[in-house]
C-alpha cells in the first residue's frame, strides 16, 4: 500500500487510569467516525460519571486529519486537552476520541502535574488497545461518454482499480 491509502486508528474501545496525589484519572479511547458519534460518547460518559470534576478530551476525525478538537473542561488552559491530543499526534492516529475524567483528590497538582497526569492517563488507554493500520475505502462514480469507455477501462486496469459497470 502507498502511504496515502491507509490510516492508523485503534481496534476497539479501551480504558486506562492514573492516580496522583489523591486525584484519580480515568481514560477512555473510542474509535469514532463522526462528530455526532463524539457527542454521543461524551454525553454517555458525562451521564455515567456525573460526579466527576472534569471531562477533558481530544479527538481527530477524517483521513486527512483536519477535523480535531481539544477541550480542557475547566482545567487551566493547555493542561488537559493538549496533552491528550499529543498522544493522538505522537501515534499518528485519526478516527479517535480520547476522554480523561478527573476526580479531584483535594491536592492541586500544578500545571506540570496536570500535563503529566492527562498525558499519562491518555497513554494508558492507548496502551490497552491495538493500534491498527486500516485501508481507506471510498467509492467514486466516474461519468463519461460511451465513446471513451475503452480508454477509461484501460486506465482503471493499469491502475489496478476495480470497475463496477453499473
Amino acid at each position: 500500500m502507498i502511504p496515502d491509502d491507509s490510516y492508523k486508528s485503534i481496534s476497539a474501545i479501551s480504558k486506562g487510569s492514573y492516580k496522583e496525589k489523591g486525584s484519580k484519572f480515568f481514560s477512555f479511547a473510542f474509535p469514532v467516525i463522526s462528530e455526532e458519534e463524539v457527542k454521543e460518547k461524551l454525553a454517555m460518559l458525562r451521564k455515567e460519571y456525573h460526579d466527576a470534576r472534569h471531562h477533558c478530551y481530544a479527538y481527530r476525525i477524517g483521513y486527512d486529519k483536519q477535523v480535531f478538537r481539544i477541550n480542557d473542561d475547566g482545567e487551566p488552559s493547555g493542561t488537559a486537552g493538549r496533552p491528550i491530543y499529543g498522544q493522538i499526534l505522537s501515534n499518528d492516529l485519526t478516527q479517535i476520541l480520547i476522554v480523561v475524567i478527573r476526580y479531584f483528590g483535594g491536592i492541586k497538582l500544578g500545571v506540570p502535574g496536570l500535563i503529566n497526569a492527562y498525558r499519562t492517563a491518555a497513554k494508558d488507554a492507548l496502551d490497552h488497545t491495538a493500534i491498527v493500520t486500516k485501508p481507506i475505502k471510498e467509492e467514486y462514480q466516474v461519468l463519461f461518454e460511451y465513446t471513451v469507455m475503452n480508454n477509461v477501462m484501460k486506465i482503471l486496469k493499469e491502475e489496478g482499480m476495480g470497475a463496477d459497470a453499473s
